[in-house]
């Protein structure tokens, strides 16, 4: 999924828009898509402003988070222990399958 478009090139585009430009005219002088900026030229004759949508993807800590405390005993345990090695401490423990890249991933969360 491609990036948002920044606050910088949206001003422009309000600004350029408030000149009476078509959308298409200032999609090209911010070397934008046509149909975004179709769009936004859209938004702007409906009154709304240019703002981001709000991002509602889950941030959470992931399906191993209440296992973090068990995670950084074996760690202060065995400080040479590998991934693979904690996966299977965690399955024989807790009874928890997580992949070797999710494990990774909530060690490098915890820092």
């Amino acid at each position: 999924m491609p990036n948002p478009l920044s606050t910088d090139i949206r001003t422009r585009f309000e600004r350029l828009f408030a000149e009476d430009l078509s959308g298409r005219e200032i999609g090209r002088r911010l070397m934008i898509s046509a149909a975004s900026a179709s769009r936004l030229s859209q938004k702007l004759r409906q009154g709304l402003r240019l703002t981001p949508a709000k991002n509602l993807r889950n941030t959470g800590h992931g399906r191993l988070a209440p296992y973090h405390d068990f995670l950084v005993e074996l760690i202060h345990q065995d400080p040479d222990i590998t991934l693979k090695e904690l996966q299977g401490a965690l399955a024989d423990a807790q009874g928890v399958t997580g992949s070797v890249s999710g494990i990774d991933q909530a060690l490098t969360r915890l820092g």
